[in-house]
Order: structure tokens, then sequence, then C-alpha cells
């Protein structure tokens, strides 16, 4: 399915927390090709041709109109990206892909639609079907003349989907598998046409099967009425005796665990994409109002208080940017990797999506905080206008709250990032025992003093180098002090992948700036190395936080304040003023009425 080939050298899944990374070998949105820009700028114009001029009908829930647009998209090649040529898709890279997500993410309800339409609504039968079911469904999915959504959640199993208890059973005469049970928050649920629904064969087989509208027994329930997306259908399932043929099943029979968990891999990253794309779409809008809103015989965007909120965004966007950038050309080469080893397009995607499953949670933890942040503050500069439904920005404020839940609830993907990164560490696939007693070796030694590095940004890369041996320190200490019961302390763990999250964000971000300033010199390039700064100063702080919350959880006594010793070491900073930086970030975006990175 990629047609790149592997241009940089990609550190494995979790890898960046032990080793150095290089800048010239990261990749960043500066790199896109011009076929990736040409994607970008068209699903940019979709929206503001087809989407935003309707966006009022759209969330009256118009009958008819969601998909129409769909079909629309579909029509310009916009739902199949990277699906592959032979089923009518685009055959393009995962990078392709991602840029699309993030396009159309500023489309308040028809990017919901779209995303899971695209994502959880094609990529289970494209990655986990026979060749007949691919070559039934996929070419229609990708036209958009058959519209996709996806049943795994029920009422009393959201996070832990695997306590799911819808059934199924095979009939006598093996033709039919006879599905029993409920599904609820499905979207596009009231007008799909093809639904990936999971069920456990037999009562504990869990597994997943191709439903299609109008199926014996079938039915949906009325739209839901929700805080926000409200243009985006969200129905229940009820299954009473429905018959499914036997060859619906998809995948094996009780491994449908595989396919839920593999297309969250995705999924995560995909909507990280959207919620920079709706981010971005945010604070133009923003940015807009403060240059037009007057008070005290000047426009708000002069007022400090609001340059701050201003710059503050933008850095947020471009530092989640960038890691979504660099992890996405991760699975790309990855995938091209496996690809050539003899691995189907399928099996390729999976592998490295997998393989990348820690940078595609904290991913989706950041991107989403991020568009949370934006639409809030975005409100708040709007002042009571923007608590008005004549304002989009009311509108993304309502759309935004859901990504923190869905995808995997914020929380759960935090819990995630630690558990994945110790299950790595345990299958020897990630080496964090070497480095974190090299760190607490390091603790009992006189500090250094000085710095004789004077290359480019040689104190950024050192504070980067301190903060994951904080991370390494702490979650090392946790790790042998609690063995096994780690895992019922949530806060400690939750503490240890804020630090991993701020950390990876950091890093990423500064490798960004680093090629760029290489490429057009540090002058031509200070603003992004004041977003790099600005950042970078609140993620140290930041981690020295989460770090003492967590020390002072399960430490005591000498212990106890050797690591908050140590933990001071490795968050030390000198001072930046940080004011002065994100005046000139504001002055940028007040000048290009617009997010203009």
């Amino acid at each position: 399915m990629g047609t790149t080939t592997p241009t940089t050298t990609s550190l494995r899944g979790g890898e960046w927390l032990i080793k150095e990374s290089n800048a010239f070998e990261t990749y960043t949105p500066e790199d896109f090709n011009e076929e990736h820009q040409m994607v970008k700028d068209m699903c940019l114009q979709f929206l503001h041709a087809e989407v935003i001029p309707v966006i009022d009908r759209i969330d009256k829930m118009e009958e008819g109109l969601m998909p129409s647009l769909m079909l629309k998209a579909g029509e310009q090649g916009l739902l199949g990206a990277s699906i592959p040529e032979a089923y009518g898709g685009l055959g393009k890279d995962f990078i392709t892909s991602t840029l699309v997500n993030e396009g159309l993410g500023g489309g308040f309800s028809f990017s919901v639609a779209i995303a899971a339409h695209t994502g959880i609504g094609t990529l289970p039968i494209l990655y986990f079907g026979t060749e007949e079911q691919k070559k039934k469904y996929i070419p229609k999915l990708t036209s958009g003349e058959w519209k996709g959504a996806y049943g795994l959640t029920e009422p009393n199993s959201g996070s832990d989907a695997l306590g799911a208890k819808s059934t199924a059973v095979l009939s006598a005469d093996g033709k039919n598998y006879i599905l029993n049970g409920q599904k609820c928050w499905i979207t596009n649920g009231g007008f799909a046409d093809v639904y990936t629904v999971f069920a456990k064969i037999d009562g504990d087989k869990f597994s997943a099967f191709i439903l299609e509208r109008g199926m014996e027994g079938f039915t949906q329930g009325p739209e839901e009425h929700k805080m926000g997306i409200k243009g985006s259908s969200t129905v229940q399932l009820y299954f009473q005796d429905c018959k499914v043929p036997a060859e619906n099943l998809l995948g094996e029979a009780g491994k449908g665990h595989v396919i839920a968990f593999n297309i969250l891999n995705i999924g995560r990253l995909k909507l990280a994409a959207a919620a920079i794309g709706a981010s971005k779409m945010a604070l133009s809008m923003t940015v807009d109002y403060a240059n037009t809103r007057e008070q005290f015989k000047t426009a708000i965007a002069n007022f400090g208080a609001i340059k701050y909120k201003l710059a503050e965004t933008a850095i947020r966007i471009y530092a989640s940017e960038s890691a979504l950038y660099r992890t996405a050309k991760w699975i790309d080469d990855k995938e091209v990797e496996l690809q050539q080893s003899g691995k189907q397009f399928n099996e390729a995607l999976l592998g490295a999506a997998e393989e990348y499953a820690i940078e595609c949670a904290m991913l989706k933890v950041h991107g989403s905080e991020v568009l949370d942040y934006a639409v809030d503050e975005g409100v708040q500069v709007h002042g009571g206008n923007g608590y008005s439904d004549e304002y989009l920005i009311s509108k993304a404020y309502r759309d935004s709250r859901i990504n923190r839940i869905y995808e995997g609830t914020n929380e759960i993907n935090r819990l995630l990032t630690v558990d994945m990164m110790l299950k790595r560490a345990m299958k020897g696939k990630l080496d964090l025992m070497g480095p974190a007693t090299a760190v607490s070796k390091e603790l009992m030694s006189i500090p250094e003093f000085g710095n004789d590095d004077d290359s480019p940004f040689a104190k950024e890369r050192k504070a980067i180098a301190n903060m994951k041996k904080a991370i390494l320190m702490t979650a090392g200490a946790a790790v042998q002090k609690l063995m096994m019961k780690i895992q019922d302390e949530q806060e400690i763990l939750m503490n240890i992948a804020d630090m991993a999250i701020e950390t990876f964000i950091a890093e990423s971000t500064l490798l960004r700036v680093m090629k760029l300033a290489d490429k057009q010199g540090e002058a031509a390039a200070q603003l992004q190395i004041d977003m790099m700064r600005c950042n970078l100063n609140d993620a140290n702080d930041k981690v020295n936080k989460a770090g003492k919350e967590a020390i002072n959880a399960f430490a005591g006594g000498d212990e106890q304040r050797m690591m908050l010793l140590g933990l001071k070491r490795f968050t030390k900073m000198e001072p930046f003023n940080s004011k002065d930086a994100r005046r000139r970030i504001a002055d940028k975006l007040i000048a290009e009425n617009k997010y203009p990175w």
C-alpha cells in the first residue's frame, strides 16, 4: 500500500525514550512533497466549498445531507487515499491518509462521519476480510456508494470491550450465525449500509461479523441527542435472532480482539490528525475575531492577555503536529519494510501500527487535549459572543469534548502508554532496565557543572535527555518498589504517562526546529524556535510536577529525598523569557490573521 521507500532510520516503538534521535532523519511537515500538499489543500477546499456553508443544516440532521456529502467526498477520492488501487482506492502512503484526516478535521460533525467511515467503518474489512469480502465491500465503501459503521460498545461495556454480552450461535444447518444483543453510540449508525459488529460465538469466542442494513432481525434505535457533534448520526443497534451469513464472519472466530485493538491503534493517530486540523481552524477563527473585535478603542488582539492565549494555542498545535508526522513516517517506513520482507499490505500496516501503538496512544491524548485548549480559549477570546450559536467557535467547543472519550478514553490511553512500555521491556523489545540502572548510578555521582557543548541547541538537547532520565528514574523505582501491584496504582501510572507524553512531544518539536533552522538559518526560523522553547520550558515544569507527585506516592525517607533531588537536577533549566517569545508568535498570527505554519 505504501508508495514511498524508507528514508529515515526509524526507532522501534518506545525507543525514543532510551535513544537520542537524529534531527536530520526526523520527518517533519516541512518534508511534505507536492502531492501531499495538494491532497491537504483539496481537503480544505472541500470543507470550505461543500461543508461549512451547510453546517447548520448538517447539525439539524437534514435527511440525506450527510450521506450525499460523503458520496461527494468519495467522488473526489477523499475516502480512499490509502486504499489499494485494486479496490478502487488511490494507493497512497500513510502520510497522505494522515493528511486527509487533518485536512478534513475542521469539518465539525462531517469530520466525525468521514473519520468513522474511512477508519473503523472500512479498515476492519480491508485488513481482516477474505478476498471475496474485500471485493464485495471495499470498492463501494471507497466510492462512498455504501457508508460504513462499527459496532463494539455496549451499554455495559465501554472501555472493557471484551466484556460484551452480544452473542452469536451457528445455526443447525451451518449457513447463518444467529446474533442477539445490542450496541450503543454507533457513529453513522442511522444511515450506514455496512457494519462491523462484535459478538461472542457460543458465549465466549469474541468475534467480528459484517452486517448489512436490512438483514433479518437487525434494527436500530432513534438518533441520540448529544451535547456536541449534533450532525453526526449516533444510534443504538439491536439484534434479535439476526441472521448473518456464515461467510460474513470477519477474521477468525474468537479473534475479534485482534481486529478491535489493531484498528484502534490506527484510529488513535488519525484522531490526533483530525484534532490538529480542527485546532488550526479554531485558532484561525479566534485570531480573526480578535483582530476585528474592538474594546477601549483598539482591537483586543493588541492586549497582552489575548496575545498569550493566541500564542499558547499555536505553540501546542505546532508541538502536537511535530510529533504526529514524526510518528506517521515511522509507521509508513515500517509498513514499507514489512512489505519488502514479504508481508501483504494489510499485515504490513497492522504490524507497523502495532509497533508504534505507544506513540499512537500518546498522540491521541495530546491531540485531543490541544483541541480542547484551542476551543476553550477560543470561546474566552470571543467573550459573550463565544457563547452564542451565531459564532462557529461555540459549535467547535461542544464538538471537541467527545475526542477525549472515544478511541479509548484519555485515561485508558495514558494507562496503556506505560503498560505497553513495560510489556515491551518484559518481552525484550525495549531495554529499559539498562538505562534505568545507569540513571540510578548517576544519582549517586557528583553532578556535572558547565556545558562544553557549543553545538546548535545543545542546552535544549540536554534538557530533553534529562527529562528522559527523570522518567526512567521515576518509572524504574516505581516498578522496583511496587512490582506487580503497580497496575493498581493508576495515579502513579498516569503521572509517568504525563512525563512520557510531554517529553515525546517536546523532543519531536525540538527535532523539527533543529532541522528547519539548519536548512533556513536560525534567524529565519526564529518564531519556530520561540515555539519550541516555550513548549520545552512548560514541558519541563510538567515533568517535574508529575514526577514529584509519583515519587511522593511510593517513596519515603532517604530514598524519597534522593529521588526528589535527582528530579530537581534533571528538570533544571536556564531562565527563559517566554512572555516576549509568545508576543512575537502572537504578532505573526495577528499579521497573518490565521494559523500560518
